[in-house]
């Protein structure tokens, strides 16, 4: 069904005979919504605009949401709504309750995510934790759409970094050095300390990380057993032979270079990665994902289109195929560089800044920003639990609402409208009526940074309401009840579609 905001522009577009969109003015001296559909028709028309405008003025003003409607400037046509908008507006999203926003995909899919896929050669770094967030906020996002979604982690079992992260816990055992290029630092010398294979011991802390950080892996995919069925793909490619070592001639099908699949007798023979991502890709939409989505660091930014060049050599859509780039993390503490690790002092590990700031900061701040933007977390910020913490502020709103519903007890909730709905009370309800849209466009977009940087002003309008109405023992009781309840709903749906918990006390 659609939202209050879509509706209203639907009837619009039925008296202009062509698609409104509508805005919200930053002057409300402009009115609530306005639109620019005059002066998008007059060429076609061959009319002047504003005559124009005034014609879908005077149609609009007979429409029992609006209030009044006039014509601005060359040609804008400015709305001003009738308490009927804003009553439905906020009984729908009362009906609609935490699903408000949901489900709005035509076409439903099996998507699958594949995200963070780093060895277990070591705890997961920051880096990676943004890898995670991203690809858990998505995939949050398309279910919350309606999509069928599975999070995958692939990981390489075998090859030399997991001889070199084997080798160098097994020469602390021995009291020596690690071999050049291997692995160091605390917790290689912890590993060292317990008997066994190494490798199970971090896949559990690396799961129990990612755990902590509220990623919920569905399936693991290990590279050893996608080696074995290479053999069986090499000839449904387009390939060739050059210098002893097999290569796939991807240029021709959107790749930016020809790809080594088997490296030459003098190299080992055996398969690189990228014959290994075939059989992967392969496999994904064997399952029957209709959707495969790759997050993958920026250092990938060359390798992006291979992915979508295997698909079409081996004959499959290149649109069931997405890849996510993102960018680095830097952490600050007073202006300089941080660095929290007591393990390696080049890297932070996602558990100890989880320890630092709290895991809904750490979610919040990873998540915040486009994946394209390189992020800087101010930690001595992040761990802040004051107002300037956007986090914190957002959260403390949902408090405060929790607070005020547990002191009204059985009291009557409503969305029947007062003959005058006050400034703060429509700019509310006005910005609650956004988030279908917010949720659809940081969907299609992949982009979930929009949906933390929406909760913020979701909060900024709550705050400025509470500010200037009582809302218990108040005239408009049982309406601002039932304003309050419709941002709460939002306000905890936002978080948790960036995996971060609305609490009910601060």
């Amino acid at each position: 069904m659609p939202d209050a905001v879509t509706r209203l522009a639907e009837r619009l577009s039925e008296l202009a005979g062509a698609p409104v969109e509508l805005e919200r003015p930053n002057d409300p001296v402009h009115g609530e919504y306005a639109t620019n559909v005059a002066l998008q028709l007059a060429p076609t028309r061959k009319r002047p605009p504003r005559e124009l405008a005034e014609e879908i003025a005077v149609a609009a003003a007979g429409l029992d949401d609006v209030e009044r409607a006039e014509v601005a400037g060359p040609g804008f046509v400015n709305l001003w709504l009738a308490p009927a908008w804003f009553e439905q507006a906020l009984a729908e999203m009362l009906e609609a309750g935490k699903d408000y926003g949901a489900g709005w995909a035509e076409q439903r899919e099996r998507v699958q995510v594949e995200m963070v896929s780093a060895n277990p050669t070591g705890p997961i770094t920051v880096a990676s934790a943004r890898n995670g967030a991203i690809g858990d906020c998505v995939a949050r996002l398309l279910a919350f759409a309606g999509h069928e979604v599975e999070r995958e982690y692939y990981y390489n079992d075998s090859g030399t970094q997991m001889t070199l992260f084997r080798e160098s816990v097994e020469a602390i055992r021995r009291g020596e050095e690690p071999p050049e290029n291997g692995y160091r630092g605390e917790y290689v010398a912890e590993l060292a300390g317990e008997e066994g294979d190494p490798v199970p011991k971090m896949l559990a802390q690396v799961e129990a990380t990612l755990e902590r950080f509220r990623i919920r892996f569905d399936s693991w995919a290990l590279q050893s057993k996608l080696e074995g069925r290479v053999g069986e793909f090499l000839p449904k490619l387009d390939t060739y032979e050059k210098d002893g070592a097999v290569w796939a001639r991807s240029s021709a099908y959107g790749d930016d270079d020809d790809r080594v699949l088997i490296r030459s007798p003098e190299k080992g023979g055996t398969p690189t990665y990228r014959a290994v991502d075939v059989v992967y890709l392969a496999d994904k939409l064997e399952r029957g994902f209709n959707r495969a989505i790759y997050v993958l660091g920026a250092d990938h930014h060359g390798t992006r289109n291979w992915y979508a060049a295997v698909a079409r050599m081996l004959g499959y859509d290149p649109e069931r195929i997405e890849v996510l780039l993102y960018q680095l993390v830097h952490l600050t503490r007073g202006g300089a560089q941080a660095r929290m690790s007591k393990r390696r002092g080049e890297v932070v590990f996602l558990d100890e800044l989880m320890d630092e700031i709290g895991v809904d900061a750490s979610r919040w701040y990873l998540a915040n920003r486009g994946p394209d933007q390189t992020i800087e977390i101010d930690v001595d910020l992040a761990a802040e639990r004051t107002e300037k913490n956007p986090v914190y502020y957002v959260q403390y709103a949902h408090a405060r609402i929790a607070g005020i519903l547990r002191n009204a007890g059985a009291a009557e909730i409503s969305a029947a409208a007062p003959a005058d709905v006050a400034p703060e009370e429509r700019d509310l309800i006005k910005r609650l009526a956004e988030f279908p849209d917010v949720v659809l466009e940081a969907t299609e977009r992949r982009g979930p940074h929009g949906v933390p940087n929406y909760a913020i002003r979701v909060a900024d309008d709550f705050h400025r309401f509470y500010h200037h109405h009582r809302v218990l023992e108040s005239d408009a009781q049982a309406f601002r009840l039932g304003l309050c309840t419709a941002t709460q709903a939002v306000i905890a749906r936002c978080l948790d579609l960036v995996g971060v918990e609305a609490p009910d006390r601060m």
